[in-house]
């Protein structure tokens, strides 16, 4: 069976430009990882206009970050995690946490699997659905 995955764009907020977040069946993979006042990665960054998403999974491995805590990456650490396609599969793995400071011991991520038409769909209806570009 695969995961479900949902990339939902959030408008600007008092401190940050449009993020992303990741819903993978039905739950939110940056929030508890992150905590209270953390974020996901920019939109603009993970969804560039000019070239292809960065969450578009090739037979490359790739580490992905998916968020940081309120205090920055640069403090407490990402949450980030390696993309990687396998003919038909993408799989999510290696999980990296933010250190325990801001969140509350956050459980292990699991690693995930995605039919790879189905995350390619999801990954290229990310790309044109651009409204959070007028908050920019």
């Amino acid at each position: 069976m695969f995961d479900r995955l949902e990339i939902k764009a959030l408008p600007r907020g008092p401190r940050f430009a449009p993020t992303l977040r990741f819903w993978v069946n039905g739950e939110d993979v940056v929030d508890e990882p992150v905590g209270v006042g953390g974020r996901g990665p920019y939109a603009a960054d993970l969804l560039p206009p000019d070239r292809p998403s960065l969450l578009r999974a090739t037979g490359k491995a790739r580490r992905l970050r998916m968020g940081e805590p309120e205090c920055t990456g640069g403090c407490c650490g990402f949450l980030s995690v390696v993309v990687r396609r396998f003919g038909e599969i993408v799989q999510w793995s290696d999980w990296e946490v933010p250190g325990p400071a801001h969140t509350s011991a956050p459980r292990p991520l699991p690693e995930l699997h995605f039919d790879a038409s189905v995350y390619d769909a999801e990954v290229a209806r990310a790309e044109m659905d651009r409204w959070w570009q007028v908050y920019l």
